[in-house]
């Protein structure tokens, strides 16, 4: 085991995937000789030469669309969105190109691209630098969506990412890249479309992802002195979602408290309350809760920054209430 920080974590998985496949590149703004904004890939290319760290125009839709296309003709391209609020410049071609081609060809065509980068709610980074996407795609067909939370999980789910045959957006947290967490120096590899159960309880269930998962632990911590036993799963898989891993736990708490980043109105928790009542309705003893960001740009003020996501005291607070 060794202990390795997120940014790391993320860098060991495109240096094992690129050495064992060739037909691997990363491309985007300042990926090569400046190493990333967050130094995901710094020194690959000195390993891997400058057009397998390909440096990109300040040109989103352009880049994008050039690695949809090397997808298409058997590369394997990781996307790195400087900022991912970037990335809605592209927005068409995640769309219409890489989320139907392989379906509007017949299966002529795999589109095996990833499109990682930083979003969330940094430290007055600004509304534009603040986005959250999630919610944005997951109504687009042929994508999957994955938030990594752990230097262990984004080292697993990214080489998962890599090898997928279709498209994949990897959303990492700006403020989680500095986590540490000891790695097993072997190979492992993790499903993309499994959550994790990070806490079992007995009294509620908590589903969360990406920074909202130490949120919510932080709550935990009180919640656990008022003898209340919550179970807490984080996602992972925002598309597809776990829906068998989120009902076993439905089915034994019976009270459900959705925990996002994301905005409230269509978000995430949106989609997943809409499912838990579908499917799972007979087993709730309460309605479902969502606690999530203010339906507002993110101001650049620190305080009314955080006045605007969710803290761990709105956390505890919304438990002892179901409670």
């Amino acid at each position: 085991m060794a202990e390795t920080l997120l940014f790391n974590a993320l860098r060991a998985a495109l240096d094992e995937e690129m050495a064992r496949d060739p037909s691997v590149f990363v491309l985007g703004e300042d990926v090569g000789h400046y190493g990333g904004s967050y130094k995901v890939t710094k020194d690959l290319y000195q390993k891997y030469g400058d057009l397998r760290l390909l440096d990109t125009p300040i040109c989103e839709n352009s880049f994008t669309g050039m690695a949809i296309g090397a997808a298409m003709t058997g590369l394997r391209p990781v996307i790195e969105g400087m900022n991912m609020g970037f990335l809605l410049l592209a927005f068409n071609q995640i769309a219409n190109n890489a989320g139907m081609l392989r379906y509007t060809s017949g299966g002529n065509f795999k589109i095996p691209v990833v499109i990682r980068g930083p979003g969330g709610v940094g430290r007055q980074l600004g509304a534009e630098h603040s986005q959250r996407l999630e919610a944005y795609f997951q109504a687009v067909p042929g994508l999957k969506i994955v938030a990594c939370s752990t230097p262990y999980n984004a080292k697993g789910l990214l080489k998962s990412a890599i090898r997928d045959d279709n498209p994949v957006l990897f959303f990492e947290h700006v403020l989680l890249y500095n986590l540490k967490e000891d790695l097993p120096e072997e190979e492992y590899l993790l499903p993309l479309d499994q959550a994790e159960v990070v806490r079992e309880g007995s009294d509620i269930t908590i589903l969360t992802y990406s920074r909202m998962r130490y949120h919510v632990m932080k709550a935990v911590d009180s919640l656990v002195q008022a003898e209340i036993e919550p179970e807490v799963i984080d996602l992972i898989s925002l598309k597809p979602l776990d829906m068998d891993t989120i009902a076993a736990s439905v089915r034994k708490t019976h009270r459900v408290i959705i925990v996002e980043e994301d905005m409230k109105s269509g978000g995430i928790g949106a989609e997943l309350t809409a499912r838990i009542t579908e499917e799972l309705f007979d087993e709730l003893d309460a309605p479902v809760v969502r606690l999530a960001s203010q339906d507002i740009p993110t101001p650049y003020n620190g305080t009314m920054e955080a006045a605007t996501i969710v803290q761990p005291a709105d956390i505890v607070a919304a438990v002892e209430q179901m409670l």
